[in-house]
């Protein structure tokens, strides 16, 4: 079996990094900042779509202006304030131990996701981490996904994907793939069911029995 993982709500909760660098951002912008909350909902889908919205422009140069101004503060602070979710190592080890293969698939840039996942300790239940591009490119789950079957010669009826957002679940589903909902994350039970996902899972500690014994 192959379990891909989203990052972000899904092995960390980047919340206090990801709102401060949307705030620097709006602010150099002078775009007012909606409340913390409201900010929430754009933790995990790709940044293009968050700014487009935020900024309610979809102006090509305009939105990748504010995409440098959040990976500004990003790449020398925000990454790091961040936080594993309690179990997550746990049920990464189980995993690892029942000859699973791990993977994590983000729409986080790659330049950026692979020191995360190092830097708190992860890396080691990994076999290799895939993520977006600077470019833009691979942004997107679905994309990302078959990239990620392809380069890894993986079936999609042995894979499974574990997201906490709605992003996640169509691009599994889009693929084949089995989708699992990650309800300690950002995304509702509402967003996730509504997309289509097959099983959801409360918390980490029972995530090896929602998709080993489902």
């Amino acid at each position: 079996m192959n379990v891909l993982f989203d990052l972000d709500g899904t092995l960390t909760d980047p919340r206090e990094g990801i709102l401060g660098c949307f705030k620097h951002a709006l602010e150099k912008l002078q775009v007012a900042a909606p409340t913390d909350r409201e900010l929430e909902r754009f933790i995990g889908p790709p940044l293009w779509e968050s700014f487009s919205t935020l900024c309610g422009s979809s102006n090509k140069g305009a939105v990748e202006q504010a995409v440098a101004l959040y990976r500004e503060r990003f790449a020398t602070k925000g990454m790091f304030e961040n936080r594993i979710y309690s179990g997550i190592a746990d049920a990464l080890a189980r995993f690892q131990q029942a000859r699973v293969q791990l993977f994590v698939v983000t729409s986080k840039v790659r330049l950026f996701a692979e020191p995360i996942v190092e830097h708190f300790g992860l890396r080691r239940f990994f076999l290799s981490v895939y993520g977006g591009e600077l470019d833009g490119s691979y942004v997107d789950k679905s994309e990302l996904i078959a990239k990620v079957l392809r380069s890894e010669s993986l079936t999609p009826d042995e894979t499974v994907m574990i997201g906490d957002r709605a992003h996640d679940v169509i691009g599994a589903k889009a693929n084949g793939v089995l989708s699992v909902g990650a309800l300690w994350g950002f995304g509702s039970r509402e967003e996730l069911v509504s997309a289509g996902a097959e099983l959801l899972c409360e918390v980490p500690n029972k995530l090896v029995e929602t998709v080993c014994f489902r």
